[in-house]
């Protein structure tokens, strides 16, 4: 079987989860290898094999770590050019879609951004039109590029050989033209990344600018905490938070909305979640047309009892 290239997205030395299911989607279509930017770091090599990963190959990044896209797309362009793969699989996200689209331009191949499913034979499924419609498509030129969006599947933890292959890539200097000059690190919260995580928990106008309930639910439930753009707009959470078609989208298999009406631009950004649940006062809120379950209450009340009820039950 054909390799199928999958681009590792790491921090802080750890294998991040959406690189796990790229893995897992990646069997579908060949024999699952990785692609590390960075050392033969021993724990990410172990992480990866661990989840299906046959063969690794390292990257030295000392040319690449300073710069933007250009540099990772110049690399992956040799060694697609090297192992003729099945497909490339990145995870969807600001850099990832910008090397992808570099990359299909440099081999000549198709391109397939947002996906949140792949069956075998490379057919793809997206959403689209504010995730009203589904569809299917099919790369019929080149090497299959595909981003596929974070909680598309669930990782598979069958070992593979992790078979370690050093790649030197020669990066041209005009790969070199945007330089990272400084970078600003983010707030270690505790909480899992946005756009990553397996449960949301976001709060809107009906929070009157008080998130400590919001936040309170989501820490209990190990959840990332979103907002709508009413609540960003009134300047009690960041951009960063604003879940939306103008903000973040993200598939968790739990969103949970409070105090948001559920207007369109909002459901943009989490409609593709698996089970959504909404609290909300307003009986008629257009959220609980969209919803699996509802609760008509406020939500300064029940969220602490939820909230309360879950560490109970942890206990």
């Amino acid at each position: 079987m054909s390799e199928v290239l999958v681009v590792v997205d790491h921090v802080d030395g750890a294998v991040r989860k959406p690189t796990l299911e790229l893995l897992a989607l990646a069997k579908r279509l060949g024999t699952p290898s990785a692609v590390h930017f960075g050392s033969a770091d021993s724990a990410i090599v172990e992480k990866l094999k661990a989840f299906g990963a046959e063969k690794i190959y390292v990257v030295d990044d000392s040319e690449i770590k300073g710069y933007l896209v250009a540099p990772k797309a110049e690399a992956l362009q040799q060694l697609v050019e090297k192992t003729s793969p099945a497909a490339v699989l990145i995870v969807s996200g600001y850099e990832g879609k910008e090397i992808a689209g570099r990359l299909a331009v440099k081999t000549g191949s198709g391109i397939i951004t947002d996906a949140v499913d792949i069956e075998d034979g490379g057919v793809t499924t997206q959403s689209v039109f504010a995730g009203n419609y589904s569809v299917k498509s099919k790369v019929t030129k080149g090497t299959p590029i595909i981003t596929v969006k974070p909680n598309s599947a669930a990782p598979e933890e069958t070992p593979g050989a992790g078979e370690v292959e050093e790649f030197a890539a020669t990066i041209s200097d005009s790969a070199k033209k945007a330089q990272i000059v400084a970078s600003q690190p983010r707030k270690a919260s505790g909480r899992p990344e946005l756009t990553e995580a397996a449960i949301v928990v976001s709060g809107g106008r009906g929070t009157g600018g008080d998130f400590s309930a919001v936040e309170g639910l989501a820490d209990a439930l190990g959840a990332a905490v979103g907002a709508s753009r009413a609540a960003v707009d009134s300047g009690w959470m960041p951009h960063s938070f604003q879940v939306g078609q103008t903000g973040k989208v993200v598939s968790p298999q739990l969103y949970v909305a409070n105090g948001i009406s559920g207007a369109i631009q909002h459901r943009a950004g989490m409609q593709t979640a698996k089970t959504i649940v909404a609290v909300n006062k307003d009986e008629e809120a257009p959220i609980f047309e969209l919803v699996d379950f509802g609760v008509v209450g406020d939500l300064q009340t029940v969220l602490p009892a939820a909230t309360e009820q879950i560490e109970k039950r942890k206990n």
